[in-house]
């Protein structure tokens, strides 16, 4: 069967970009209703992407004085959106640290069931203070420890979903998805995950990421076939080159500066403050990624723009555009398809998962243009060829543990 490119659309508030809110003709509050997400998921399934999907973290987000943030809870919203889709799949972001397995199993099981199989779960390990304040907790449970609770959780919920006698979704049970460029985010990955995201900015570093994933895969006894690796990939598209350049400058300008230099500061774990933005920022203040705390993976993508390109302050600002540190391409249709075939064709992906820069017109662009692009290249389906997640994403139904006597590691 001919290879084909996989595709999900992240509905990421009012788009990736930090001042995306701010851009002209975007509702900067749509991410507070109910429609925001349908009508985007409308569009997807349109254009047949394999699903949806909705970032989320348990804690109260300070970022929102700068920008509207994820704010409604992703199985309520992708419960909706079910109800008013027939075939797009939907991939909901629950955290492992934070959460009972047997609750996750009871509630995305359902969720599976009602929606004909629709359902998939991004397992997350909730970096950062906040959450674990939220929890009554003086900081992060330690990085290693959240990763070994996460492997525990997800063959828990594994083994409940594969036991059920009644209720059974038609895939089987919803799909484990996972992110994590750290080496235990690759281990946990290698183990359990069955869709990977990544946030891999170099060709090359992304293949290497996936043969390391379905290598580790094989060390498990996994078929590394059914391991399906999508790297983020945020787009900014024009009728034009010089449109397209011209529509990310203009969101460079719209950024939040408070926004963006606390999101790095965030992602590399020390303030920016008294830092010169026309310097570059001390190698003394860098720290070796895996001994950072937080996310290890965007400290890993922040880390390598600054060794490979030495930036000052204010050029890594704009190069990350409060996005978060996925890869941006910019240009038209035509140029941006030539990247993701690249991509694609040279084994470093077997899709992405895609993170317009401003929604919902950015994938408006995305799903008008672009996706008719990679159809015409014969990378994308036109339509439909099976009714479940897994069937989109080619996947088959992997044996699951056989036991859930072992107790679940702490994450406290």
């Amino acid at each position: 069967m001919t290879r084909r490119l996989h595709l999900n659309v992240n509905i990421l508030n009012a788009g990736v970009f930090g001042g995306s809110w701010r851009f002209p003709g975007t509702d900067g509050l749509a991410s507070y209703s109910i429609d925001h997400y349908t009508s985007i998921a409308k569009k997807a399934e349109e254009a047949a992407l394999d699903a949806v999907f909705l970032a989320d973290g348990p804690q109260f987000d300070p970022s929102t004085r700068h920008r509207p943030g994820n704010n409604l809870e992703p199985t309520t919203v992708l419960a909706r959106v079910a109800a008013q889709t027939e075939r797009i799949g939907l991939i909901a972001t629950l955290s492992s640290s934070y959460n009972d397995p047997r609750e996750i199993a009871r509630r995305l099981g359902d969720l599976d069931y009602v929606s004909g199989g629709r359902f998939g779960w991004n397992v997350v390990t909730t970096a950062g203070p906040i959450a674990g304040a939220n929890f009554g907790r003086d900081g992060e449970p330690e990085h290693a420890l959240r990763y070994r609770r996460a492997a525990d959780v997800v063959e828990h919920v594994v083994a409940q979903w594969s036991s059920r006698a009644e209720l059974v979704s038609p895939q089987g049970r919803p799909v484990v998805v996972q992110a994590g460029g750290s080496s235990d985010g690759k281990q946990l990955a290698s183990r359990v995950a069955e869709v990977v995201f990544s946030a891999e900015q170099d060709l090359h570093k992304a293949r290497a990421f996936r043969s390391e994933i379905r290598q580790g895969a094989v060390r498990f006894g996994r078929d590394p076939e059914e391991i399906v690796v999508l790297p983020g990939l945020s787009t900014v598209l024009g009728s034009t080159e010089a449109e397209a350049l011209a529509r990310r400058e203009q969101l460079d300008e719209l950024l939040p500066d408070a926004y963006a230099r606390a999101r790095l500061s965030g992602q590399l774990g020390f303030s920016l403050d008294g830092l010169p933005d026309d310097e570059p920022i001390p190698a003394e203040l860098l720290r070796d990624p895996d001994h950072a705390g937080g996310s290890q993976t965007f400290y890993r993508v922040v880390r390598d723009i600054i060794d490979r390109e030495n930036p000052t302050v204010r050029q890594l600002l704009k190069k990350l555009s409060g996005g978060g540190g996925h890869r941006i391409v910019v240009g038209t249709p035509e140029q941006i398809a030539d990247d993701i075939e690249r991509w694609f064709r040279g084994g470093a992906a077997d899709g992405f998962n895609v993170m317009p820069d401003v929604l919902p017109s950015g994938f408006d662009d995305f799903a008008d243009h672009l996706v008719p692009e990679l159809q015409r290249r014969g990378l994308f389906r036109t339509e439909y060829e099976t009714t479940t997640l897994r069937g989109h994403l080619g996947l088959g139904l992997p044996a699951a543990p056989t036991s859930t006597t072992r107790p679940l590691v702490s994450a406290v």
